[in-house]
């Protein structure tokens, strides 16, 4: 009898711990996720696709890495049966910064309440913004483990605007409807990310691997690439710096060429008082953009040690170009001079390969890939463009306060394009 007894308990045990493993497995949250990437080829900007609503529908938008907020043009097809207009002065009004009533003249539906929480929504290649508002629904993101794609998960009350679709009348692609910001502020995308999962041990962290078909990673590495290359081996740091308009900074000391100093004024280099100066990165911006005085010098020392190429007649909007079959192809890039940006200290530099300062700007012509700013004092003097971020691991770890930086992942026989998205569940 005694031994029925032991019998049936371990039984009951064994099934109960079955069961409790179970049902742990399926609630427990990922604490990391992807986007795939995709760059368009007439504007040079970055696209994602986010599922989004009830039911889940795929939503393309634009990524902007120093973007306050996710933002989207509501007023023709949106539909969803979770949609909601937080309240005027509510907490959700409160941590978007809102202190505006929204009223709204037309018939009600998403975007147009009145009572509602008012912001401004930007378009951030023409700087453009509309009053916008703020509202919640379903958001889905893929989770992995960091080499392939896992299953779907929802954050019910994602926190974005409904913005007019004026916004998205010039800059954009065409099949865009809204940007995806990715910068340091409450009701950005990486910041309710970790909102939502901070149980789960999720990390501030959220990488880019920009390329023509590239990835973006939201929580702590590793980070596999095909052929299994876990591109966070690579990373260099340097102190990630955040402006009080939540953009996201790097300190650069100094400018090398062929290990030679370029001759700047490196003044230009600090961020002053009035917030201007300094170095700041962009996906925005397609190329390099360089304050007037330090293009100058830059193109000047790069011609100088690119003395016998010859160079044609520059190309729009690049300063310095050559004859593309003067320039030989290597295994990982171009030969010509490597362009170092020395960081916060001088054994850390951020080096710009070939593959990544040469550009084809028109048949038979390759072009410096850095723009001329000009001589406005008004923002940053140096401005990384996704071009030179291509193919480059840039990580972005707000919990360390410090950014990851790769150089070319091309000579880890890898690139951006290589993560292994065919096995989607």
């Amino acid at each position: 009898m005694a031994s029925s007894f032991l019998l049936f308990l371990l039984i009951f045990l064994s099934v109960s711990s079955f069961i409790l493993l179970s049902e742990s497995q399926k609630t427990s949250k990922p604490n990391r996720f992807i986007l795939q990437l995709q760059k368009d080829p007439k504007t040079k900007l970055y696209v994602t696709n986010i599922y989004k609503r009830t039911p889940s529908q795929k939503v393309p938008f634009v990524v902007d890495l120093n973007g306050r907020l996710l933002w989207v043009t509501c007023e023709k097809s949106y539909r969803s049966s979770t949609y909601h207009a937080p309240r005027c002065h509510s907490t959700q009004c409160s941590r978007a910064g809102s202190h505006y009533c929204h009223i709204c003249s037309t018939r009600d539906g998403p975007g147009c309440h009145n009572n509602t929480c008012g912001v401004m929504s930007m378009n951030p290649v023409t700087g453009l913004t509309a009053m916008s508002e703020l509202a919640q629904d379903v958001l889905s993101i893929q989770s992995t483990q960091g080499s392939n794609p896992g299953p779907m998960v929802r954050v019910p009350q994602f926190l974005f605007t409904c913005a007019p679709s004026l916004l998205l009348q010039r800059g954009l692609p065409s099949t865009v409807q809204g940007v995806a910001g990715l910068g340091h502020s409450l009701i950005s995308l990486p910041t309710q990310l970790t909102s939502h999962f901070s149980s789960a041990g999720f990390a501030p962290i959220f990488a880019l691997c920009l390329a023509p078909k590239g990835v973006m990673f939201f929580g702590d590495s590793p980070y596999y690439m095909l052929p299994n290359v876990d591109i966070t081996r690579p990373l260099s740091y340097t102190p990630l710096i955040i402006s009080p308009q939540g953009e996201y900074y790097m300190e650069v000391k100094s400018i090398k060429i062929n290990d030679k100093d370029v001759p700047i004024d490196t003044a230009l280099l600090s961020i002053n008082k009035q917030g201007v100066g300094g170095t700041k990165l962009s996906t925005i911006n397609p190329y390099t953009i360089l304050h007037h005085s330090i293009f100058k010098a830059v193109t000047q020392f790069f011609s100088k040690e690119l003395s016998a190429i010859p160079q044609v007649k520059p190309v729009a909007p690049f300063g310095v170009c050559f004859k593309s079959k003067s320039i030989k192809n290597s295994r990982v890039g171009l030969e010509v001079p490597n362009i170092d940006l020395v960081l916060h200290d001088k054994h850390v530099m951020w080096r710009i390969y070939g593959a990544n300062s040469i550009v084809e700007a028109a048949p038979g012509v390759s072009c410096l890939a850095f723009v001329d700013g000009g001589m406005d004092n008004n923002g940053a003097s140096i401005i990384i463009g996704a071009y030179q971020m291509e193919n480059n691991l840039v990580q972005f770890d707000k919990a360390r306060s410090r950014l990851g930086f790769s150089s070319s992942l091309l000579f880890y026989k890898t690139s951006c394009n290589n993560f292994n998205f065919t096995a989607i569940p």
